[in-house]
């Protein structure tokens, strides 16, 4: 009778008749009756105390059959598909082959496990070689100054603990190098000069002790300008807005910009705003603007370059003489239309001026409203005839030429010869009294004249016994 052979789940592997073998699993099946069936029972049994331990894999296994892989020393179970190892750790040098997921391996060089995922082998622990030492974070309990337990995570570097992490600030029991107090957050190892390196948003307060910058990026705390101290720096400030510089607790003194414009403002109602200087270890201020009048102040010798326009009443109260180099002194410049322009000079009572009269286009002069024309050279003339109603002056021989003068008076009579030592210009009465006049005497009148009036004019001498003495004798061409 055939022995029919079920696996685990009742379904058939084989029917075996009496006599014969079968082969299609990994062990030796035979029917009834089969003679040395005794040796092959115990290579059976023997087979399945060993997994069948050989190099090559079972060539005809059953779902979950176990095999020993003498070539990768591993015990490996058969899905149906292929032998994948059973799991469990390795411990060697190089990370096995033919791994399955969760597997685990030793790295005996490194100290360290690790995980295979099904495709790459995944580092477990510790994150740390052996040759690196200690590094990575570690949580440890430690004793507060109280005697309190407490729990921190210290990060360490090639075992030197670089910094603590802790939820609140404690003091050390036992002294921790590094660490005399701990904060709330992260301390860093005070021995090893550690900083943070890279872009912080935000921090509480910054250690200004140092002035050495690590780099062009890096800036020192020190040479951080400060807000609650006086400070300086060496360098240029740049205020990039147009808002500026606003100084004083009221914001009284403001440096702006407008439009390109630059504005420097006191804004604090009617206060002043000054310019002082230091001469010669005495503060003086040159320059003062008076907020409750919009008044200036100059103090001190004062040098304009440039034009100075001045709009409303010039008044200078000191006696002091003025000098300019310029060769000439502008008044009246910009304004729309002429007007009379020149100076005036204050006395104790009412005023001098000279200045050009715009509507008579001349200069003119005087004092206290009584103004007349500034006679230039150019409007006088040594012709009176030909240049009627102009002032005279003397030609360059000493002459001068008129139609007629008119005296206002009569002068003397001309009675000897000293009166020619007399510059007054005479009369035409003057001239005819002359005339009758000759040593000293009347010309006499006796009608027996040729021409009477005082006058002999003869073609021929006058012979003895004409005339009287003095008598004036004229002798013409017959």
């Amino acid at each position: 009778m055939a022995y029919t052979i079920n696996k685990t789940d009742g379904t058939t592997i084989a029917t075996i008749t009496d006599g014969t073998l079968n082969n299609t699993t990994s062990l030796t099946l035979f029917g009834k009756s089969y003679s040395g069936w005794g040796e092959l029972l115990q290579e059976n049994l023997v087979k399945l105390l060993e997994n069948s331990s050989s190099s090559s894999a079972p060539t005809a296994p059953l779902s979950g059959e176990i095999w020993f892989d003498t070539a990768s020393k591993q015990l490996k179970v058969y899905d149906g598909t292929a032998f994948k190892p059973t799991g469990g750790a390795k411990s060697q040098s190089t990370a096995p082959t033919s791994a399955s997921a969760g597997d685990l391996w030793m790295d005996t060089d490194d100290n360290q496990v690790y995980v295979y995922t099904g495709s790459a082998w995944l580092l477990v622990g510790p994150v740390y070689s052996s040759g690196q030492t200690l590094s990575g974070w570690s949580i440890e309990t430690i004793n507060n100054s109280s005697g309190v337990s407490k729990v921190i995570a210290s990060m360490f570097v090639g075992n030197e603990r670089v910094a603590i992490l802790s939820k609140e600030a404690i003091t050390p029991q036992t002294a921790i190098t590094g660490f005399a107090s701990i904060v709330a957050g992260l301390t860093l190892n005070s021995t090893l000069s550690a900083s943070f390196s890279g872009t912080s948003t935000q921090a509480a307060a910054i250690n200004v002790s140092g002035t050495s910058n690590t780099s062009s990026t890096v800036i020192a705390g020190g040479n951080f300008l400060r807000s609650d101290v006086a400070d300086t720096t060496t360098g240029a400030l740049t205020i990039d807005t147009d808002s500026g510089l606003i100084v004083g607790d009221t914001s009284e003194l403001t440096l702006t910009v407008s439009s390109g414009n630059v504005i420097v403002a006191q804004t604090r109602q009617d206060k002043d705003l000054s310019f002082t200087i230091n001469d010669g270890g005495t503060t003086k201020t040159p320059l003062a603007f008076t907020g409750t009048t919009g008044n200036i102040t100059l103090t001190g010798d004062t040098t304009i370059t440039g034009n100075l326009t001045i709009t409303g009443s010039y008044d200078k109260s000191s006696v002091d003489v003025s000098t300019y180099v310029d060769a000439f002194i502008g008044v009246n410049e910009g304004n729309a239309s002429d007007v009379d322009g020149g100076l005036i000079v204050e006395k104790a009572s009412g005023e001098a001026r000279i200045f050009w009269d715009t509507s008579e286009s001349y200069w003119s002069a005087g004092v206290t409203g009584s103004f007349s024309q500034v006679i230039r050279l150019a409007d006088v003339t040594d012709d009176g005839g030909a240049n009627h109603s102009k002032v005279l002056k003397a030609s360059s021989a000493g002459g001068l030429t008129m139609d007629s003068v008119t005296l206002v008076a009569v002068g003397s009579d001309i009675t000897s010869s000293t009166s020619a030592s007399t510059k007054t210009v005479p009369s035409i009465g003057q001239v005819q009294k002359s005339l009758k006049l000759w040593g000293g005497s009347v010309i006499s009148d006796d009608s027996s004249n040729s021409i009477a009036g005082n006058r002999y004019v003869e073609t021929v001498a006058p012979t003895s016994g004409q005339g009287a003495d003095g008598d004036l004798w004229f002798v013409r061409e017959a």
